[in-house]
């Protein structure tokens, strides 16, 4: 029998849907990134031209470099457009300022998009691989992510669209309907090709939980299955453009591998501590009569650059970040291999998305929602996983501040982060305070959702750690330095964070090693 939610646990999500809802309209007059006119002019493109121009035309400076699926889906929400505002779909971009209904339109297009993310929530809430219930905060750290909110309903994107979909298809795999769930995992390939870094889990658990095991004929008819449906899906994305003869321009705006090695801010991740190591070295060097040229394409300014350059270390290429998601995701893969059970595959998926953030390709500070927001969904699987995950969304929350640079907007995203955190603070200790953990355990007085290791005082005093950064960075930082170094505060919450990051990525492989 289909699991279905209770209609006590249908209203409270719609509740909380609700009360998102309503912070997300607070949210519509607050500062917009460019991605804001990016997504406009993705509207006007798919509703103006015919699809043979989408990939093609360079008119603006807003090309289309996403799958087309979501190019689809722009055109889909460009349709009532012209109703609100003609110059929504008006090419070239009007150049008076946007009118509040032109704003208002396009926010409310990413808060509808969320009813994916809420369907695939409740979903997956109502009955988890094992057949249990998962907890209602659950679906409250899904929805209410103060990281989501800054993204999509502050700097403006539509990952709450797009983490949807890959909700709903981890819902399907852990209610082992494999072929359900991979074709939805190709759909999200065709929206955001930048989920592809969990492409290696998804093939490898398909093909052993769903083809092997099974007799050779059978085996091979699910795999032909499972391969026809995967072409017909991306056949249904890619064949009027190979058709036209653009798949090699469409693939060179999909992979702008010449954009480097890192974006404007650094996402804090490995090449953090790479390019910290190699200014020491440069620096030391040059102290030591060492000729050393430094780079002229500087990180510290905060561009994007064509190229990766280093001062001592070797220059790393997509190649090579490329070999090292494989390397890290490699005991992930092994896991898989050996004993596909659907009740790890959140956790699997989440892992090789954190893999693609720490290793990958000129990786995006948005990318750690691929990996927290799956992981929400496991957080009171255990102590250690919510100790884990309450240091890990304060750390992700934390790293995407410097995407809200304007003044108005700061008691905005503290407040958000200050009320996630008491949100999880109180809903974890009630939950294990009513619940008992795996091994039987409840939580009484002397326990605390830290404990006394990196995971206790250390992280208490590492998140600490990040009151000092703000303070520096908002009132002691111009005093020092004047207007010298101004990407030292961002440098140093990149780097902070990326402490954070690191030591969750080592929790989580350890995790795997140990548990699956």
């Amino acid at each position: 029998m289909a699991a279905t939610s209770s209609p006590s646990t249908a209203a409270a999500a719609m509740w909380a849907f609700a009360a998102a809802t309503c912070v997300k309209l607070l949210l519509v007059p607050t500062y917009r990134s460019t991605d804001f006119d990016v997504h406009r002019y993705w509207l006007a493109l798919t509703h103006t031209l015919p699809a043979r121009q989408w990939y093609t035309d360079a008119s603006s400076q807003w090309t289309l470099d996403y799958p087309p699926f979501f190019a689809y889906f722009s055109r889909l929400l460009s349709l009532p457009a012209p109703f609100v505002d003609a110059s929504l779909v008006a090419i070239p971009v009007p150049a008076s300022p946007p009118s509040s209904a032109y704003i208002l339109y396009l926010r409310f297009t990413v808060a509808f998009s969320d009813l994916l993310l809420l369907l695939a929530s409740v979903l997956l809430l109502a009955r988890d691989a094992r057949r249990r219930q998962r907890p209602f905060l659950a679906l409250l750290l899904v929805l209410w992510s103060p990281a989501l909110l800054i993204v999509d309903h502050i700097h403006f994107q539509y990952n709450g669209f797009l983490m949807g979909l890959l909700l709903l298809s981890l819902h399907f795999l852990e209610q082992g309907k494999d072929l359900a769930g991979g074709v939805v995992f190709a759909a999200l390939l065709c929206s955001k090709h930048l989920f592809l870094v969990a492409a290696p889990v998804y093939f490898v658990y398909l093909f052993r939980h769903y083809c092997c095991g099974r007799g050779l004929a059978r085996g091979l008819g699910r795999l032909v299955l499972m391969g026809a449906g995967v072409v017909a899906v991306f056949a249904m994305a890619f064949t009027p453009f190979v058709y036209y003869g653009q798949m090699q321009q469409l693939l060179s705006r999909l992979f702008p591998f010449g954009r480097g090695l890192f974006h404007a801010y650094w996402a804090p991740n490995f090449w953090v501590f790479y390019i910290v190591l190699d200014k020491i070295l440069a620096f030391l060097l040059r102290r030591l009569g060492f000729s050393i040229e430094i780079p002229e394409a500087s990180f510290t300014r905060g561009l994007v650059g064509d190229s990766s350059p280093f001062a001592v270390l070797p220059k790393v290429t997509p190649i090579t970040t490329f070999l090292l998601v494989i390397l890290a995701m490699t005991p992930c893969l092994v896991k898989a291999f050996a004993n596909p059970q659907p009740k790890h595959i959140i956790r699997w998926v989440a892992y090789a998305c954190s893999c693609g953030f720490m290793f990958g390709w000129h990786v995006h500070e948005k990318a750690s929602l691929h990996f927290t927001i799956p992981l929400a969904l496991i957080a009171m699987d255990s102590l250690d996983d919510i100790r884990h995950y309450f240091l890990l969304s304060i750390v992700s929350c934390y790293s995407l501040f410097p995407l809200l640079f304007e003044d108005q907007e700061y008691p905005i995203k503290v407040l958000l982060l200050l009320t996630y955190s008491a949100l999880m603070w109180v809903g974890f200790s009630t939950h294990f305070a009513a619940n008992p953990a795996p091994g039987g355990k409840k939580l009484d007085a002397s326990d605390s959702i830290v404990e006394k290791k990196f995971t206790g005082w250390i992280s208490l005093g590492y998140l600490l750690g990040m009151f000092a950064i703000e303070f520096w960075s908002r009132l002691f930082h111009h005093h020092v330095f004047g207007d010298r170094l101004p990407f030292l505060p961002l440098m140093m919450v990149s780097v902070y964070c990326g402490v954070g990051m690191m030591y969750s990525w080592i929790w989580q492989l350890s995790w795997i090693i140990r548990h699956t």
